[in-house]
C-alpha cells in the first residue's frame, strides 16, 4: 500500500446486543453512523468520530481487531489477513468491493400471515417481517414493513449497494425524497418506486399504519449514510442511470390493465422491467376473465404477495395453500402450478428476475 491509494482503519469491536450499542455510540459518544446491515435486523454498523472509525460487529467470530481498506488493486479480489512481526492479527480488504449475487437456492416456498412470523425492529425503528425466510441462498431478500405510528421517520440521507430494490406500498402513504428527481414524492397504495442501485434518497414522513414490500438482490447488502449530501438536489434528470437502472415512480392510479401472463388474470406493467433494462419485472395481477390454467415459468426468482382477496394455490406434488391477504409464496423455474378459486377482489404483487421470461 502506498499513499497513491485511499486507506481507511476501522477498529472492530464486537458486540452482543447492536441496538443497545447504536445508543452508546451514537448518543453517549457523539459518533455518526456511516454504515448499518442487514436493514430488516442490523447486526453490523460503522461509527467515525474523535479521530477514529469504529466497526461493531454482533456476528459470532466476526472480531479480527483491526482492518484495513483500500483501493489498493493488490487487495481489489477480496479479504487478505495479514499478522504482524509480535502476532497482531489484520485484515485486509477492498474498499468498494464489487457486489456478489449469490446463486440461487431454488425452492417452493409459502409464507402465511397466519402463521404469525415475528416482527422484527430493523433500520430507522422499522419494524420487518420476513417473507422469504431461506432467503433462497442469499439471492433475494422480501420484506414486510410496517410504521404503526405515523409523523416524520428518523432517517438520514443514505443509499443502499444493491442490485435491485423495489419499494410497493400497500397500506397508507410515505413521503421519499430521491437524488436527482425533484421535491418529496408522497407514495401511496398501489404505487410503487425501484430504488437504482446507489441512489441517495430519504424517508421523510409516513402515514398511520404505513406498509410497504420491500424486494432487495442480493439479501444481505450495506446501508451507507451520506452526510454530505442535501437532498432534495437543485437538479431535475429524470432519465439519469445508477450502473443501468432508471428511478421509477409508478402510480397504481395511472395503471393500464392488459391480458396477464397466465389464464384468468389481468395485469399491470409497472415498466420496472424496462428501465431496469431487464434486470426485474414488477407487475401487479388481478382476476380476470376465463378459467386459471396450470403454467410453469422459466425465471430464475419468481415471488408473488398477496395484497387482497383470496385464491388457492395448486402446485404439482404439493397439498394446496388457501391464501389471504399478507401471504406470499416462491414458484421456482419449472414447477407447474395454478391459482385456483380466485376471488373477485383478488390482487397480487408479481416480482420477477430477470424481468423477460417465459411462461408456458
Amino acid at each position: 500500500m502506498t499513499d497513491t491509494h485511499e486507506i481507511r482503519a476501522e477498529v472492530c469491536l464486537s458486540t452482543t446486543d447492536l441496538r443497545a450499542d447504536l445508543g452508546f455510540f451514537g448518543g453517549t459518544l457523539g459518533m455518526r453512523l456511516d454504515m448499518i446491515y442487514p436493514a430488516d435486523d442490523p447486526s453490523v454498523a460503522v461509527y467515525s468520530g474523535h479521530g477514529i472509525r469504529v466497526r461493531l460487529d454482533q456476528r459470532v467470530g466476526q472480531n479480527p481487531g483491526l482492518r484495513i481498506l483500500t483501493d489498493n488493486p493488490a487487495f481489489a479480489s477480496g479479504a487478505t489477513a495479514l499478522t504482524s512481526p509480535g502476532g497482531t492479527r489484520v485484515e485486509v480488504l477492498p474498499l468498494n468491493p464489487p457486489l456478489e449475487l449469490p446463486e440461487t437456492d431454488h425452492a417452493f416456498v409459502v409464507r402465511r400471515l397466519a402463521d404469525q412470523a415475528p416482527w422484527v425492529i430493523g433500520r430507522a425503528g422499522m419494524q420487518y417481517r420476513d417473507l422469504i425466510p431461506s432467503r433462497l441462498g442469499g439471492s433475494i431478500i422480501a420484506s414486510h414493513i410496517r410504521i404503526p405510528d405515523g409523523g416524520p421517520v428518523p432517517d438520514m440521507v443514505h443509499f443502499h449497494k444493491v442490485g435491485f430494490q423495489l419499494i410497493f406500498c400497500y397500506r397508507g402513504w410515505v413521503d421519499v425524497v430521491y437524488e436527482d428527481q425533484g421535491p418529496p414524492i408522497r407514495l401511496t397504495a398501489g404505487d410503487c418506486f425501484i430504488q437504482p442501485p446507489e441512489i441517495r434518497h430519504r424517508v421523510l414522513e409516513a402515514s398511520d399504519g404505513i406498509e410497504v414490500i420491500e424486494i432487495g438482490v442480493p439479501a444481505e447488502h450495506i446501508t451507507e449514510i451520506d452526510h454530505a449530501m442535501e437532498l432534495p438536489t437543485p437538479h431535475l434528470r429524470p432519465d439519469r442511470q445508477w450502473q443501468g437502472q432508471k428511478f421509477v415512480f409508478n402510480e397504481g392510479s395511472k395503471a393500464d390493465w392488459q391480458a396477464a401472463r397466465i389464464p384468468g388474470f389481468v395485469a399491470r406493467d409497472t415498466t420496472i422491467s424496462a428501465n431496469t433494462k431487464d434486470v426485474a419485472g414488477v407487475n401487479v395481477i388481478r382476476k380476470g376473465q376465463g378459467d386459471p390454467a396450470w403454467s410453469r415459468h422459466d425465471a430464475d426468482i419468481h415471488f408473488t404477495f398477496v395484497m387482497e382477496g383470496t385464491m388457492t394455490l395448486e402446485g404439482e406434488g404439493k397439498e394446496p395453500y388457501q391464501l389471504a391477504p399478507g401471504d406470499a409464496f416462491v414458484i421456482p423455474p419449472g414447477m407447474q402450478t395454478r391459482y385456483a378459486d380466485p376471488s373477485d377482489d383478488l390482487e397480487l404483487l408479481e416480482v420477477a428476475l430477470p424481468g423477460d421470461f417465459s411462461t408456458s
